[in-house]
C-alpha cells in the first residue's frame, strides 16, 4: 500500500519538522495539504490529517510527514517560523478545510473570496454549492500591520500612496492584484491577493475519473499545457506501478521540451514588451505560432492539447513531423538570436533588469521557489537531472543557473534552456524507437474501435472504463516533475475506486508568487512589473 513516510502526534509536528530541518537538513517544504477522511471506506483516527512534503538541501532525499488531528480543536501549530513557503500553504489549507494553524501571523482566506462561507474541499460540501461574492476586499486589514510593523506611525501611513495593480491590468499578467503602499515611486509594503480564476481544480478531480482528470490539467498552466498533462500522468502510473513503453517515454520527452520552450517563449516575449522592446515580442512570438501549428496537427489543439492518457499517449507522431519539428527548431533558435542581438549591449535593457528584482538563494529554498527562478540564484537544481525520468539521465544537457537572482539572470536562464531543449530533442528523436505508444493493460486503456464493435470483451471493457474509471490501488502518493515553471507535483489519495478520493496540485508559481511582495518591497513600482514579468505568474496554475 502506498502511504506517507512518518507519522506523528499532532502536538508533535512542529518538534518533529524542526528536528528533520536541523539534523536531516530538510530545507524545503515542498507542499502542506489537508486529507479528510470523512469518507474514505478505511476506519483512521480522526477525520482529518495534515501532510508535510519535504525535500533535503541536496535534493536526493524527500520526505512525507503526516499527522492526524484533534477533531475537537481542528489545530495545529504553523510552520510560518520554519519556512516561508507555509504562509501561503497554510492559509490555503485554512481556507479549503477549515483547519487552523496557532501561530500563524496572518490566517485567512486565499483562493475563496472573503464572503465564502464554509470549506469546500471538506466531503460534505457539495460540489453544486457555488457562492457569489458582491464586493472588493479593501485588504487594510493586511496592509496596516505590515506598515506598522515596518516602524511607520499612523500619521506617516496617512502619507502614503495606495495603489492597486491588478487584478485587470496588463503589467499583472492575469488576474493577480498587488495592492501596495508608495512613498513617491518607491514600494513601501505589498499585499498579493489571489482567487480570481480560482475554479476548484482539486473538487472537479475528486468528481472525475482518472481519465478525466487529463483534460482540467491543460488549464493549469496553459502555456505549456503537455507538462501538465504529463506529470499528472506519470503519478497515477506510478501508483498503478506501469511502465510505460520507451517509445511513449522518448514522446513525452520530444513535446514535453517544446511545451518548456513555447512557455519560455511567451515568458521573455511579454517580459520584453514590459521593458518597451516590441520588436522582441515579434520576434519570439513567430516561432511559438509555428510551435502551435505543430501541435495542432499533432493532437488536434493548439492550446489544451490533452496529449497523455494513462499508460502511454493519445496519437503517435504523424508522418512528416520530424520535418516540421526541425524546422520550428531552427525557427526557435534563430528567434533568439535575433532576439539577444537587440538586447545583447542595449544599456537600457541592462539597467532594467539587473540588480533588479534580485532573490537570494537561502530565501527562494526557504519560500519553495522552484524551476528558473531558483536556477537563476546560483542553485543547480532541476528534477531532470536530480532524479531523472523518462531516461533524461541518457541525455546531454546542462542545468543553466544564473548568478544574482535578478531579473536579467531569470531572462538570460530562459533564453539558454531554450537552447538545452533543442540539444534534447535532436537527441530524442534520434535515438527515438519504434513500437507501442500505450502500455498492454485492459485495465487501464481503451479498447480500440474494432475490439469494441467486434466483441464483448472489449465492448464490456470500454463501458467500465468510461463510466467505474480505472482502478488506482488504495495508497496516498506524492509524484513531481520539472515543469515550465519549476516542481509541478500531484499528492493523490485513492481509495480504490475509480474517481481519486484527492488530488492535491503543487504549483510551482504559487510559492514564487507567495515570495513576491518580499522580493518587491523597497524597489520602484516600475521595477515590480518586469520583475513580475522574469516570474512567469500563470493564473490558471496558482489559483487552479
Amino acid at each position: 500500500m502506498l502511504k506517507c513516510d512518518m507519522l506523528v502526534d499532532s502536538t508533535q509536528i512542529k518538534e518533529t519538522i524542526l528536528k528533520l530541518k536541523n539534523e536531516e537538513n530538510y530545507n524545503i517544504l515542498l507542499d502542506v495539504t489537508i486529507v479528510d477522511y470523512l469518507k474514505y471506506p478505511d476506519v483512521t483516527p480522526s477525520r482529518f490529517a495534515v501532510v508535510y512534503i519535504l525535500r533535503d538541501k541536496t535534493f536526493k532525499k524527500q520526505i512525507s510527514v503526516k499527522s492526524y488531528i484533534d477533531d475537537a480543536t481542528l489545530t495545529v501549530d504553523s510552520l510560518t517560523s520554519l519556512y516561508k513557503s507555509a504562509n501561503w500553504a497554510e492559509r490555503e489549507a485554512y481556507d479549503q478545510y477549515g483547519i487552523n494553524f496557532n501561530g500563524h501571523p496572518n490566517l485567512k482566506r486565499l483562493l475563496n473570496h472573503h464572503q465564502f462561507v464554509g470549506h469546500p474541499l471538506r466531503k460534505d460540501y457539495e460540489i453544486t454549492k457555488g457562492q457569489i461574492c458582491t464586493e472588493t476586499e479593501d485588504l487594510m486589514d493586511e496592509m496596516d500591520p505590515l506598515l506598522v510593523q515596518k516602524g511607520y506611525t499612523p500619521e506617516e501611513i496617512n502619507d502614503l500612496m495606495l495603489l492597486n495593480v491588478g487584478p485587470s491590468h496588463p503589467a499583472s499578467h492575469g488576474t493577480i492584484r498587488n495592492f501596495v503602499a508608495m512613498e513617491g515611486e518607491t514600494i513601501s509594503a505589498c499585499v498579493t491577493e489571489i482567487g480570481y480564476l480560482h475554479r476548484g481544480f482539486e473538487k472537479s478531480c475528486e468528481n472525475h475519473t482518472y481519465s478525466q482528470v487529463i483534460p482540467y490539467t491543460d488549464r493549469l498552466n496553459y502555456c505549456s499545457a503537455i507538462l501538465n498533462n504529463i506529470g499528472y500522468s506519470k503519478a497515477v502510473e506510478e501508483m498503478l506501478k506501469i511502465d510505460i513503453t520507451q517509445r511513449a517515454k522518448s514522446i513525452r520527452v520530444i513535446i514535453g521540451e517544446l511545451s518548456r520552450i513555447i512557455d519560455h517563449l511567451v515568458c521573455n516575449a511579454a517580459n520584453m514588451v514590459d521593458l518597451g522592446g516590441l520588436t522582441n515580442f515579434w520576434y519570439l512570438f513567430a516561432p511559438r505560432d509555428t510551435a502551435y501549428d505543430l501541435l495542432s496537427k499533432l493532437t488536434g489543439a493548439r492550446l489544451t492539447n490533452t496529449y497523455t492518457r494513462i499508460g502511454g499517449l493519445e496519437f503517435d507522431l504523424y508522418d512528416g513531423f520530424a520535418d516540421d519539428l526541425e524546422n520550428v527548431l531552427k525557427e526557435v533558435e534563430k528567434a533568439c538570436s535575433d532576439a539577444l542581438s537587440l538586447i545583447a549591449h542595449n544599456k537600457i535593457f541592462h539597467d532594467r533588469t539587473q540588480d533588479v528584482g534580485v532573490i537570494e538563494s537561502d530565501f527562494a529554498l526557504s519560500a519553495g521557489i522552484s524551476g528558473v527562478n531558483l536556477r537563476a540564484t546560483g542553485i543547480p537544481h532541476d528534477l531532470r537531472k536530480d532524479k531523472p525520468y523518462y531516461g533524461y539521465e541518457n541525455y546531454d544537457f546542462d542545468i543553466v543557473v544564473g548568478s544574482h537572482g535578478d531579473v536579467y539572470d531569470r531572462m538570460m536562464c530562459r533564453f539558454e534552456e531554450m537552447v538545452q531543449s533543442t540539444k534534447i530533442i535532436r537527441q530524442a528523436m534520434k535515438e527515438l524507437p519504434d513500437g507501442p505508444i500505450n502500455v498492454d493493460a485492459p485495465g487501464v486503456l481503451l479498447p480500440s474501435k474494432k475490439d469494441v464493435y467486434g466483441n464483448i470483451e472489449g465492448l464490456m471493457n470500454q463501458f467500465k472504463l468510461t463510466f467505474e474509471g480505472i482502478k488506482v490501488p488504495k495508497g496516498e502518493y506524492y509524484s513531481s516533475t520539472e515543469a515550465g515553471n519549476g516542481e509541478l507535483g500531484f499528492f493523490i489519495v485513492s481509495d480504490g475506486d475509480g474517481k481519486p478520493y484527492k488530488v492535491k496540485c503543487r504549483p510551482p508559481c504559487f510559492y514564487s508568487l507567495g515570495a513576491y511582495s518580499n522580493i518587491v518591497e523597497g524597489g520602484m513600482l516600475a521595477d515590480a512589473v518586469v520583475t513580475m514579468a522574469s516570474m512567469n505568474f500563470i493564473a490558471g496554475e496558482f489559483d487552479r
